[in-house]
């Protein structure tokens, strides 16, 4: 079987956030197997999808290193990237069932368009030890499937040195996030983003995500309601590679636009 490495929400090679993609599946394999393929491969996520008898339309799986998620943004971007650039898929749109419902790509001139459901976070008070753990006092905390903290300026949000397992700690003890936390700030004036981001998961087995599509499902309504406006670019600030997200909320549903790049074809031996 063939296995491809996809660098999602990137503007080139060895930007945005890499996902390994496996070939199609006639029959899902066994789960511990797909938990071990994962694990080898290393990467904040592996994709595997299922056939139907739909040619556009498949299921689809996203596996961390140590679990599996309910959703995930960049491996459905990478997955119908690979679909239709690397496999020929002739469809104008793909549709992938999943654990988060009905989930559907489409190209959108020289980007992938992916419609996902939106998650408007609420304000809550901040968890005691949150400002230490970060490096910073949040503004504001906002929760939704994740927590977010958002910050004064995007000097802020580039500057964090977080302590990773206080954050987890924090986080799973608020019961908020599943030991992840995002962090958002209003993009420099004069940019090419109107939001700086990044996003912390070592609850997920990730210490630090380079591009996440599923944090973007509540940063698009949040900063929506702040900027007064509904198509947004956001900017995932990871260290040395970043990422780069459209989103536009459109009432219960966002979408998240952004380019691919594959970087790696692979034969598995197995």
């Amino acid at each position: 079987m063939r296995q491809w490495t996809i660098d999602a929400f990137a503007s080139g090679p060895f930007k945005g956030n890499p996902a390994c993609v496996v070939e199609p599946f006639d029959a899902w394999p066994e789960t511990g197997w797909m938990h071990a393929l994962a694990a080898e491969n290393n990467q904040a996520e592996t994709a595997f999808l299922l056939r139907t008898n739909d040619p556009a339309r498949f299921g689809l799986r996203w596996m961390t290193p140590t679990i599996e998620v309910p959703l995930c943004g960049h491996a459905t971007l990478a997955s119908a990237h690979t679909l239709l650039e690397e496999l020929g898929a002739k469809a104008d749109a793909l549709a992938f069932d999943t654990q988060s419902g009905r989930l559907s790509v489409r190209r959108a001139g020289e980007r992938l368009e992916m419609d996902f459901p939106a998650d408007p976070p609420r304000r809550v008070d901040e968890p005691a030890g949150l400002a230490e753990a970060l490096g910073a006092r949040p503004l504001e905390i906002w929760a939704g499937r994740f927590l977010t903290a958002v910050l004064a300026d995007e000097a802020q949000v580039r500057g964090l040195k977080p302590d990773l397992a206080a954050l987890q700690s924090i986080s799973s003890a608020a019961a908020q996030g599943r030991g992840n936390v995002g962090v958002a700030a209003l993009a420099a004036p004069g940019g090419d983003y109107d939001v700086v981001d990044r996003f912390f998961a070592p609850g997920s087995g990730i210490p630090e995500d380079p591009a996440t599509g599923g944090m973007h499902c509540g940063l698009g309504p949040l900063f929506a309601g702040k900027l007064g406006k509904t198509v947004l670019r956001f900017h995932q600030a990871y260290p040395g590679r970043g990422g780069d997200i459209e989103v536009e909320t459109a009432g219960e549903r966002v979408l998240l636009r952004g380019r691919a790049v594959t970087v790696i074809e692979s034969r598995l031996r197995i």
